[in-house]
């Protein structure tokens, strides 16, 4: 069985557990906008990069998208995460002793998000920047996810082939991501399901992870080439 050449990692709701600080966002900038916020549009936001979560949730809010506006929801929600975001983040359960596991297995690893690079260095203060080679952040690349750019880069600046890499994500979005990019992907729902696929594996949580368990990952996705949906 093939291990790995590299890690990819999401961040939102697959280490961190984040969502639930960017739900308290998108709520208050909802009441900004003079809408309250549904779960059904929240479903709709996770994952998503901050110009498609904007668009979504205009389009869904029923509220003019007027780029001035846009613009100013933007700078609101991320005035209002930075503060939430600012000292310590809950783990996801078992996701420090993951990335402690593959760390000591040698592999090389990327931290591969939607979240703006302002963001995410303030996660790091969480996360630990000993713990990635790379990081690659939504901002940095023409479009966010679920197009696979950011997958994409940090194979790149690995050294590596994004087809020998396996990407672990959380959700429908990020998993449209990675699949596209060609990785491995093994797949550890947060805030919502993610359908059932062959070509991926799936598990509950990251407690007990193993390189055993990232190898058949690759290989599920090997045996799958040509036939991966999302």
């Amino acid at each position: 069985m093939a291990q790995p050449a590299g890690v990819l990692w999401d961040m939102d709701g697959t280490l961190l557990d984040s969502e639930k600080l960017w739900d308290i966002g998108v709520r208050e900038l909802a009441r900004e906008l003079g809408r309250e916020m549904t779960q059904e549009i929240r479903h709709a936001l996770i994952g998503a990069s901050g110009p498609n979560a904007l668009r979504i949730m205009f389009t869904e809010l029923g509220v003019d998208p007027h780029p001035e506006a846009v613009e100013a929801a933007g700078l609101f929600l991320e005035r209002r995460v930075t503060e939430l975001m600012t000292g310590p983040i809950p783990w996801r359960p078992g996701a420090a002793a993951a990335l402690d596991m593959v760390r000591e297995a040698g592999l090389p690893c990327a931290l591969v998000t939607n979240t703006k690079r302002s963001l995410t260095e303030l996660a790091l203060e969480t996360l630990g920047r000993h713990r990635f080679d790379v990081s690659v952040c939504g901002d940095e690349v023409p479009h966010g996810k679920p197009d696979p750019a950011v997958y994409l880069r940090a194979a790149h600046l690995l050294g590596l082939d994004a087809r020998d890499c396996v990407a672990v994500e959380d959700s429908v979005t990020g998993v449209a991501a990675a699949t596209a990019a060609g990785c491995g992907v093994p797949v550890v729902p947060c805030e919502i399901p993610v359908p059932v696929d062959p070509s991926r594996t799936h598990r509950d949580t990251l407690i007990g992870l193993t390189s055993g368990d990232l190898e058949l990952c690759l290989r599920t996705r090997l045996q799958h080439a040509g036939s991966r949906t999302c």
